[in-house]
């Protein structure tokens, strides 16, 4: 008789829930469900040792204060000034010089320094260059949260420009002259277009239906110049539902085709991927290919807002496509304008209506464009999984806590995609990503990446990465063998073959 005993480390701040079976002859079981979506069985002999462990889990896996968050506690050996400085890895100033930004059209403004206009956007901001004090703050009294409308991304070849705000606080008849005012800017800020879009990402409905609440949408009677566009991307409730009934469909026994391709379908979870994503087509069509600036708002415009703009910079600019880019975009679109990731992945004991995948959804668009143009990221699948992990157990906090972003990037030969081509064309253009429903596919790597009773296998990523460095290896053995002089003896480096006829193949493990 074999012992077969197991460690797993898993964080506490990863554990989403803890369920406690009822007693057998065996023991008590405990069910571990993960926020990475992995689901553990730990069988306990004694009663009352599992009654002990659940009330541990349950009240470690939802801490109250945010000085209990692991990200907090987390202490490697590096002093206080190295900690601080790892925060400076990404500069956002930098990225918007690299736009081409301020210019004659766009400039810096101190209206929210210190924060005093609105406490979730950033300190530094852009404007058009006609936008004074005074419409910013009328503006931003005129919409939800504050958020008055600001630069997003800016497209140096059309000079159009994809801005962010919230919802206007219209009802069925409010209007804001400074609101309006700003909005002309915006449309006046690119030479080559009389009008912009005003890109809505919620259901028409849904919009009308703040209206009876005081907000609502921009009415075209009062602003002037502006064609406005519903997307239809629904709200945080939808998509957490959808994303559970995702969840359940993996956890079903025995489960049958017909029963995974009615649990998909019925989830409307891919619905809910290729809305998002069309609403990025649509903004980088306008902007790219129109020329026409584009405002982008849902109703906080911290949600569906930030998928939209971060998608359609993706679709625009190949740097976003980078390992660096990519952190760059993350720390603008999501970080610096305020997504509420704490609330979003319950970092704290709270309302648990607030939890929903937002940023979930953005990853995995961003994983069917790779899909689709597999040369055009630098990085890889794992990549993408090592960003959701982390947002699952962290909370920003730049006070006290450790950024991540320099520990990605010093391992970012894990997270290489090795048939990037940073010189073809899909890598260097605009992305035209197929948005037909037959093109998404289900994240296997996200959804099912610890599969039940399977022992770990390699990777396609991998065995190209290996086949990679095996074939460099190979040409400069055969650099070294060509230059051997008629007579002579090759002079090899310490440690490289001798030869190329002796050459090895790569291990490669079969899936089972």
């Amino acid at each position: 008789m074999f012992l077969c005993i197991i460690y797993l480390h898993v964080l506490h701040s990863m554990v989403s829930s803890v369920e406690r079976l009822p007693t057998n002859p065996t023991g008590s079981q405990l069910i571990l469900r993960c926020k990475d979506f992995r689901v553990f069985q730990i069988l306990i002999p004694q009663e009352r040792d599992c009654l002990d462990i659940h009330a541990s889990l349950v009240r470690l896996s939802r801490p109250e204060k945010y000085s209990e968050l692991y990200c907090l506690s987390f202490n490697p050996n590096v002093n206080k000034e190295e900690r601080v400085e790892s925060w400076n890895f990404i500069d956002l100033m930098a990225d918007y010089k690299r736009m081409g930004v301020p210019n004659n059209l766009w400039v810096a403004t101190a209206a929210n320094s210190e924060y005093r206009v609105c406490d979730t956007y950033p300190s530094e901001l852009f404007v058009p260059k006609s936008v004074t004090p005074a419409i910013i703050v009328g503006s931003s009294r005129f919409r939800s949260r504050g958020r008055f409308p600001t630069l997003s991304y800016f497209h140096q070849d059309t000079l159009a420009a994809v801005c962010r705000c919230s919802q206007p606080l219209s009802g069925f008849s409010g209007r804001c002259q400074e609101d309006e005012m700003m909005l002309q800017a915006v449309m006046k800020s690119n030479p080559g277009s009389d009008y912009i879009y005003v890109v809505d990402t919620r259901p028409k409905l849904n919009a009308m239906a703040n209206r009876a609440a005081g907000k609502g949408y921009e009415n075209e009677d009062h602003y002037t110049n502006i064609k406005l566009q519903f997307i239809g991307i629904e709200n945080i409730h939808v998509m957490r539902s959808s994303q559970q009934k995702i969840i359940d469909v993996g956890e079903m026994r025995s489960l049958s085709m017909t029963d995974f391709l009615w649990g998909l379908e019925n989830s409307g979870w891919l619905k809910h991927i290729k809305a998002i994503l069309d609403a990025g087509v649509f903004i980088a069509r306008a902007v790219a290919d129109e020329g026409v600036s584009v405002l982008v708002h849902c109703s906080d415009g911290w949600d569906r807002t930030a998928q939209a703009c971060s998608i359609a910079s993706i679709l625009l600019d190949p740097y976003y496509r980078t390992i660096k880019g990519f952190m760059v975009l993350i720390e603008r679109d999501w970080v610096s304008f305020g997504h509420k990731f704490s609330n979003r992945y319950a970092h704290l004991d709270g309302d648990p209506k607030e939890v929903s995948p937002v940023i979930d959804q953005f990853l995995e668009c961003v994983w069917q464009l790779s899909e689709q143009f597999p040369c055009a990221f630098e990085f890889n699948e794992r990549f993408l999984i090592t960003i959701h992990t982390h947002t699952t157990v962290n909370s920003i906090s730049q006070n006290s806590s450790h950024s991540l972003w320099p520990q990605l990037w010093k391992d970012r030969a894990e997270y290489t995609n090795p048939l990037y081509k940073a010189e073809l064309t899909q890598s260097q253009g605009v992305l035209r990503p197929n948005t037909t429903p037959y093109c998404f596919k289900m994240w296997k790597g996200l959804y099912n990446h610890m599969e039940k009773s399977m022992p770990p296998h390699q990777s396609p990523v991998d065995f190209l990465s290996a086949m990679r460095e095996e074939s460099q290896q190979l040409e400069e053995e055969l650099i070294n063998h060509q230059e051997v002089p008629p007579g002579g003896t090759a002079h090899h480096h310490p440690g490289s073959r001798q030869g190329i006829q002796h050459t090895k193949t790569p291990h490669v493990m079969t899936p089972l």
